[in-house]
């Protein structure tokens, strides 16, 4: 897959399923190759000024009101030959947004409506024009929906929206034809690459989205395989020798973690994209799964105990080409000022952390802010360390995945005393003195971690020149 197809993974987690009561919105950005820089952005909020937004990828251009909102963004730093791909982030009212999961429709439901390619929107604009726009999770499917509506869509896409209540998935898979639906509050949910949602309820409003006349549509054109029920995936969705290898294994591994009293298929073609929580699930579980390939299983590339065709029967959920990894997430029991965070990892999330950003702290350090296309030795850019530091740890990965697990660890500790401790002194701050307050945190914790970073960059490299296999001992004179 090229870039502009992202092959993601995703995680969602309902207020109710929760360790602390927050909603969790998580996904993985994986590129069509290992080196794609990114760079964190915030983009400022503008008044009486309607615009425009032009894709890089197609002919699109999408109308845009007079009035938007500031608003975070994940974009790429190639933007002439890559597009810029915002990715992932919340706008000032505390709203998130992550886009895009790429999915597949099958031919039928393709040649009865088929995707706009030319000038519809796509995973490289649909951020910008959604995300300052929008006052709830809901709202952002009705959004985006009147988009679909007036422009089609350019591809097969899953958007998630978050706010502190609600998490809503909506899948556009052709031209024209989208659903959404609500994750229930005690619920998680798991997909990858393929169309998710399967049972619809078209007498639930509260808990179901759909664009106009998708019932008429899936009946004049004989798309219904079933004789009962109304399964978007099945009448959408593809069912075949790529998904079992691609797509299923990786929602089979994510239940598998976050719900492991249950027993499932890696080839099945029917695993369940929601299911109610067995326990509170943590932050560091969802890292867990998006940082994962396949511990603890035969399946891993880097494990001991498959065999080598084992080894390389499923894709791994944390790649290479992951470029931004991120968990969206909205904690009630904060500040409103300091309730929505963007923890952001940059390197591959299998060896590196995921670092928190606060939405209000608009003044992003330049560390994430300005990404050099080509890695510098001087480790300014935070992409480039991490991807560094990732480059190291799988080099040695026997020798060095303990003190990598130790480094992060200790990251992970580092994060809940900082996110706590910030967020209790913002509590009775006047509103227009919390920008600089959290911005200046950041800039704190984001140089604390480049130093512990670097330091064990160091180590490991001293550690490396131990391990080289050009060596040779007869005699202790030589």
């Amino acid at each position: 897959m090229d870039r502009k197809r992202s092959a993601c993974t995703t995680v969602l987690v309902g207020k109710d399923a929760s360790i602390d009561g927050s909603t969790m919105a998580a996904r993985n950005d994986d590129t069509g190759k290992p080196l794609n820089p990114v760079r964190l952005v915030s983009y400022p909020a503008y008044h009486d000024q309607p615009n425009q937004v032009k894709a890089y990828l197609n002919h699109f251009i999408g109308e845009r009101p007079a009035d938007g909102y500031r608003y975070q963004g994940v974009p790429n730093v190639d933007l002439k030959n890559e597009g810029t791909y915002d990715e992932s982030g919340f706008n000032e009212k505390n709203v998130g947004m992550s886009a895009t999961e790429s999915v597949y429709a099958n031919e039928r439901a393709l040649a009865a409506d088929p995707l706009n390619t030319e000038s519809g929107i796509n995973e490289d604009a649909i951020v910008a024009t959604t995300l300052p726009f929008i006052n709830s999770a809901r709202q952002g499917v009705q959004y985006l929906g009147q988009l679909v509506a007036r422009y089609g869509s350019a591809e097969s896409n899953g958007v998630i929206f978050i706010d502190k209540d609600e998490i809503w998935y909506m899948e556009i898979v052709t031209g024209h034809c989208w659903v959404a639906e609500r994750i229930p509050d005690d619920s998680f949910a798991v997909t990858g690459n393929r169309i998710a949602i399967q049972e619809v309820n078209f007498d639930d409003r509260d808990n179901f989205m759909w664009s106009n006349h998708i019932r008429d549509f899936v009946e004049q054109h004989h798309l219904n395989p079933d004789l009962h029920g109304w399964n978007f995936r099945r009448i959408f969705g593809t069912a075949d020798v790529f998904d079992q290898h691609y797509n299923t294994c990786r929602q089979w591994y994510g239940h598998k973690v976050l719900s492991p009293d249950v027993k499932l298929d890696p080839l099945d073609f029917d695993l369940p994209f929601i299911m109610r929580a067995s326990h509170k699930i943590t932050l560091e579980e969802v890292q867990r799964v998006l940082s994962s390939h396949y511990q603890g299983t035969p399946y891993d590339p880097l494990g001991r105990l498959g065999t080598e065709e084992q080894k390389h029967f499923f894709r791994p959920i944390s790649l290479n080409r992951t470029q931004n990894s991120h968990v969206l997430q909205v904690r009630p029991d904060l500040p409103d000022t300091a309730s929505a965070i963007l923890w952001l990892c940059v390197g591959i999330p299998s060896f590196t952390p995921y670092v928190p950003f606060f939405n209000n702290a608009a003044d992003i350090d330049e560390s994430y802010r300005q990404t050099p296309m080509k890695m510098n030795m001087d480790l300014k850019s935070a992409y480039w360390m991490y991807r560094g530091l990732s480059m190291l740890v799988e080099s040695h990965h026997a020798e060095f995945s303990k003190p990598d697990l130790d480094y992060l660890k200790d990251a992970r500790q580092l994060f809940h005393s900082w996110v706590d401790k910030t967020a209790s002194q913002v509590a009775e701050m006047d509103a227009d003195k919390v920008n600089a307050f959290l911005s200046q945190a950041e800039h704190q914790l984001v140089a604390e971690m480049a130093k512990r970073t670097k330091k064990l960059m160091a180590d490991l490299t001293m550690q490396g020149l131990e391990l080289s296999k050009l060596t040779f001992q007869m005699d202790e004179n030589l």
